[in-house]
């Protein structure tokens, strides 16, 4: 009997983890350094946007790399001191201020370059997550869900997001009460109680639409 698209049936083959074959047929083209970049934190509310830009070493690939939200935070961190060892890291920041005056896409984009930029060698190539490209010096090329397929775009993700959980953590108790440390900034229903119960704060993004709602009800 043939099978349609909406039969239910399931594909119980495994999932292949991100691999460096992308990578390796830039430098077969030539295309040396190639790095790979993703970001972390466009959704919550509160907390920067991270971007992280990786050159991976073909000799020295981490074994385990997969989209960071795939991987247990155990595994992240685990993963993140080896990317940091092994490899070419360059980190940016997006504050919730450069958010707020430009809109999140621009904010991202523009740590995404600037990540980029912070490379020790300027890449050829840049393999970037999702489907818009920053603006860089070099060739970009994006990938959509490149977190699962592309190795160097992989450890840009786990240290982008190991790198925002440390800083939201350190902004939890900084600004005791809010719960950053558990939920990264993002709109739960602890945060919203929050907000209810302290206001914002700094590190609030006040362009988003639910803490300008509550910043306007509060006038």
């Amino acid at each position: 009997m043939a099978v349609t698209p909406n039969s239910g049936t399931r594909n119980t083959a495994p999932r292949s983890l991100p691999d460096f074959s992308h990578e390796r047929a830039a430098w077969a083209a030539g295309e040396v350094p190639v790095a790979g970049a993703d970001e972390v934190g466009r959704g919550p509310w509160a907390g920067p946007v991270v971007a992280c830009a990786v050159v991976l070493d073909p000799a020295r690939v981490p074994e385990g790399l997969d989209d960071s939200k795939r991987l247990s935070a155990a595994q992240r961190e685990k993963l993140f001191e080896i990317i940091c060892a092994t490899a070419e890291v360059s980190l940016a920041f997006a504050p919730p201020a450069r958010i707020d005056g430009h809109n999140i896409r621009q904010a991202t984009l523009w740590a995404l370059a600037r990540a980029v930029a912070g490379l020790p060698r300027a890449p050829r190539l840049v393999l970037v997550d999702g489907n818009d490209a920053p603006p860089v010096a070099c060739t970009a090329r994006t990938v959509i869900g490149g977190d699962g397929l592309v190795a160097s775009i992989a450890a840009a993700s786990i240290v982008a997001k190991v790198t925002r959980d440390r800083l939201m953590a350190s902004l939890g108790a900084a600004h005791p009460g809010y719960g950053f440390e558990r939920h990264m900034g993002y709109g739960t229903p602890e945060h919203q109680q929050a907000l209810a119960q302290l206001g914002t704060c700094r590190h609030h993004r006040t362009s988003f639409a639910p803490i300008r709602a509550r910043l306007a009800a509060a006038e």
